[in-house]
């Protein structure tokens, strides 16, 4: 997927400073994710944190080998720090050269590691978005993720069939729209979604 590798920190510091930052009053509020109320969104993030973690480390076992979509996940009492911890374990993992070469697998799938890495990449920056547009906090993703989820998206629509990407429906954007909005639509999600009042 790619011949670099991206440090994925700034991109997790920004999720962290965003779930730092929810009030929580909000932590029953919708989100983009159907089914998912802000505190599930906040669960799958610290879930996928721990999973691409050993993902990256080729640490294979119980982490990488269950499907997300199994449970619906939770937060517990002492999240935030939990999340922050599994997002900074996260980024250490991947800033090792060597994670993103040969095979590794995550939520149940084998797949090369710079294609899992461009996967962790596109999960941060939706769920970032998700969870930002869900609490009404300004989010502006780190533009080295940003590329590389655009990356992901783009090839994955390109290889399924018309109109479809590797979450659903594409949501069709202006031509000239910004990179944020154009990989949230290849995501399935509608970039003008706000929460009903």
């Amino acid at each position: 997927m790619t011949g670099t590798t991206v440090d994925l920190g700034p991109q997790t510091r920004i999720v962290a400073r965003l779930a730092r930052d929810i009030d929580e009053r909000r932590l029953a509020d919708p989100t983009p994710c159907p089914d998912l109320a802000v505190r599930n969104l906040l669960g799958h993030l610290t879930g996928l944190a721990v999973a691409f973690r050993d993902a990256a480390r080729k640490e294979l076992g119980a982490t990488t080998d269950t499907d997300p979509a199994a449970t619906v996940p939770d937060i517990g009492p002492d999240w935030r720090t939990a999340l922050a911890t599994a997002l900074d374990d996260l980024a250490a993992a991947w800033r090792d050269p060597a994670a993103w070469t040969g095979t590794t697998r995550a939520g149940g799938v084998t797949l090369p590691g710079g294609v899992a890495a461009a996967v962790v990449a596109d999960e941060l920056v939706v769920h970032g978005w998700d969870v930002a547009r869900a609490t009404g906090l300004p989010y502006a993703p780190d533009p080295a993720a940003l590329d590389l989820a655009h990356g992901f998206l783009s090839a994955a629509a390109d290889a399924a069939d018309q109109g479809e990407g590797p979450f659903g429906p594409i949501v069709e954007v202006p031509a000239g729209a910004p990179l944020l909005d154009r990989v949230i639509g290849l995501s399935g999600r509608d970039p003008r979604w706000t929460p009903a009042r």
